[in-house]
């Protein structure tokens, strides 16, 4: 998908990442995991970023999925 920000908004394509990652994020159409990836952070990060905007972190079966996921590719389990 491609999406053009006009540059008077003063807006970073960064910014713009991280705002639309967090937004699908609370929309609950991305997971923690995929959105922290959206974003371009690590998932730690997000959640500080997350915390700072006073938006609760929820862990859900999908986010526990992601976790298991991640697990196995990297061979711990």
């Amino acid at each position: 998908m491609y999406i053009q920000i006009p540059d008077d908004l003063g807006v970073t394509e960064e910014q713009a990442r991280l705002d639309f990652a967090v937004g699908l994020y609370t929309s609950h159409t991305a997971s923690l995991a995929r959105a922290a990836r959206l974003a371009g952070r690590s998932r730690v990060e997000f959640q500080r970023i997350l915390s700072e905007r006073g938006i609760p972190v929820a862990y859900d079966s999908s986010d526990l999925n992601d976790d298991i996921a991640t697990l196995k590719r990297l061979g711990q389990l």
